[in-house]
């Protein structure tokens, strides 16, 4: 079970934050992964949202979870549909089984523009996988690149 340490998650990518809800795939919207936010992705360095351990690094480096050490885990999705560019455009900087901070490097974009042209959208999503076991607190829409967004209780 879970400690009783609030977890904080912060944006992995600067941008303006959105609810999940305006996430333009269903699958993410309506919550069927988990919760959590979105993120109009402008930069091109994608962070930790959590302090823990990368449980999975998709191959194609477009997606990550991380688990922090009270258990949350948190997925990273940059873009939708990005997983058919085949890691095109993305460049691992972390790999699964390493420990991460929150804000430290995980994935490289190496042309967000180029990306933008070949995939629906370029937002990123972070969501909460296993939210049945914790409650999500106040989401903070103004929040900024490396400031918390959502804290779970």
């Amino acid at each position: 079970m879970f400690g009783h340490k609030k977890t904080q998650l912060i944006a992995p990518v600067s941008g303006q934050i959105i609810p999940l809800s305006e996430v333009p795939d269903p699958t993410f919207a309506q919550g069927t992964v988990g919760y959590g936010f979105g993120v109009k992705t402008s930069g091109e360095s994608v962070v930790s949202p959590v302090e823990g351990e990368i449980i999975m690094m998709f191959r194609t480096a477009h997606a990550f979870t991380v688990r922090t050490d009270s258990g949350v885990e948190v997925l990273v999705h940059v873009g939708i549909d990005t997983g058919k560019l085949d890691g095109e455009g993305f460049e691992a900087i972390a790999v699964r089984g390493d420990k991460v901070e929150a804000g430290a490097p995980v994935v490289r974009l190496n042309n967000l523009a180029d990306l933008e042209a070949k995939v629906p959208s370029m937002i990123t999503v972070v969501v909460v996988t296993n939210a049945k076991k914790v409650e999500p607190g106040e989401l903070h829409l103004d929040a900024s690149f490396g400031d918390p967004v959502l804290e779970l209780k």
